[in-house]
């Protein structure tokens, strides 16, 4: 199994930002990709932002532009830099490593965007 852990969430301002961590146990660059999900409550699970192993990033239209997704293979770690954060973007986030047919989840990272 691949282990991943999220850190670097917490509570910040609107306009704010926050940089998330995603330390995996395995070799990221093994990995098809690594992405970034958030679950609000009540809402289900969806994507925020992807990054193959060849460096390629998509991302959810809602973060376009404010978010950026970026890995470091030496650290085996994956980071979302969230900048100009909303109340909507409140949320558990959740590291996603792909590799072949499986998919391996951190336990989350709650981010709070309030005055």
């Amino acid at each position: 199994q691949v282990q991943l852990v999220e850190s670097g969430g917490g509570l910040v301002q609107p306009g704010g930002s926050l940089r998330l961590s995603c330390a995996a146990s395995a070799s990221i660059f093994s990995m098809s990709a690594m992405g970034w999900y958030r679950q609000a409550p009540g809402s289900q699970r969806e994507l925020v932002a992807t990054i193959t192993s060849f460096g390629s990033a998509n991302y959810a239209n809602s973060v376009k532009g404010r978010f950026t997704i970026s890995r470091e293979n030496a650290k085996n770690t994956v980071y979302l830099q969230m900048n100009s954060l909303q109340p909507e973007d409140t949320a558990v986030y959740y590291c996603n490593a792909r590799h072949s047919k499986w998919d391996y989840w951190g336990q989350g990272t709650q981010v709070t965007v309030s005055s």
